[in-house]
């Protein structure tokens, strides 16, 4: 069978990776073409052999391609995601799926009018220790689940706010960082239905929020929280625990703590603890396992998922409205944080 021809919309750091995945020579899928205006992006072309174009339309019609990621920024995915849809090309969003949930869902109707997979690019879900960590909780492994708490603690580098977004509300850790794991809390524990936050900008001062917690009510009843900085020197934090971006310092701790009635599971090192039946009392010592998983590259897994998903033969992993739902999360998060009060997550969904 043919490789899926699948193009890329906007050539910047994630679409790069994209880029990059999609020439490593899996059978399964081929890069067919880039639209970006820059002339970076048209010069990368030329030395490595493949066709950019400064203008979506023009790419669309010239290659043809049978899937596009959209990989351009956030208030463009709407307009180019609908553009793709309009000529019966399935689309894999980068998250955030859109700037709002109004925008998101409107894609995610476009694409069920059209009968065309779309996926929402959290790419941690296609990471060998996410599948894993899932498959432990739903299968039972700490009994129901009852708490859990998330952790996102990094520091930022000083130059890296040389940006003038980054230091003004929208561009802090909530909106450009927690939402990977608000989707991962999602992924272990199901929808959240309520949030209650607060957020603080004391260690720099600038208007964005450099730290902020959230209390989560799941729908399944559980109780969670979620504590986020990027103002902070701390290993508790996806990319220092899960080694999935060689680039950055790796230590051994863990970012999400899923505790249940039978026992508990902490990701990313998988330490499983857990009680026999009948032997649920903090006197009786709980049995361990450290659970092992080959490791493998996400956004290829990503990408094998989305070329699978256009040939029929596999459904999303996370599909348009399970991304709009981890953004409606992370909207509420933010509101909350604004106002001090208590938001329903469906009230930014429109819809259950």
């Amino acid at each position: 069978m043919a490789a899926v021809r699948i193009a890329v919309v906007g050539a910047g750091l994630i679409g790069r990776k994209h880029i990059e995945v999609l020439r490593a020579g899996n059978p399964d899928y081929v890069l067919c073409g880039v639209a970006d205006p820059s002339p970076a992006t048209a010069e990368d072309g030329r030395r490595l052999g493949y066709r950019v174009f400064a203008d979506l339309a023009q790419m669309l019609e010239a290659e043809k391609p049978e899937g596009a990621i959209i990989a351009v920024p956030n208030q463009l995915h709407e307009p180019a995601g609908l553009a793709c849809l309009a000529r019966g090309i399935a689309i894999l969003v980068e998250k955030p799926v859109a700037d709002t949930v109004a925008a998101a869902l409107r894609l995610v109707d476009a694409a069920a009018a059209a009968r065309l997979p779309m996926l929402v690019g959290h790419h941690r879900r296609h990471n060998p220790i996410m599948r894993k960590a899932a498959e432990i909780v739903r299968g039972g492994g700490v009994g129901k689940v009852v708490a859990v708490h998330g952790m996102w603690l990094n520091h930022k580098p000083r130059g890296y706010f040389d940006v003038a977004w980054r230091r003004e509300p929208g561009g802090g850790p909530i909106l450009i960082n927690a939402i990977h794991d608000i989707d991962c809390l999602r992924m272990l524990c199901g929808d959240v239905e309520t949030v209650q936050a607060m957020s603080a900008s004391a260690a720099r001062g600038f208007p964005v929020e450099d730290t902020a917690a959230a209390v989560l009510r799941f729908r399944s009843g559980a109780l969670g929280t979620l504590l986020v900085s990027d103002a902070v020197s701390a290993p508790w934090a996806w990319e220092w625990g899960s080694r999935e971006n060689p680039l950055r310092p790796h230590d051994t701790e863990d970012c999400f703590l899923v505790a249940g009635t039978r026992g508990s599971l902490a990701v990313p090192t998988l330490a499983h603890r857990w009680h026999e039946p009948g032997q649920e009392d903090w006197n009786v010592e709980l049995v361990r396992r450290n659970v092992h998983v080959a490791l493998a590259d996400a956004y290829h897994e990503q990408m094998r998922n989305f070329a699978r998903a256009i040939r029929g033969t596999e459904e999303p992993v996370l599909d348009g409205l399970g991304g709009t739902r981890t953004l409606a999360t992370t909207l509420a998060i933010a509101e909350s944080a604004r106002t001090g009060a208590p938001v329903d997550v469906a009230r930014f969904m429109g819809r259950d």
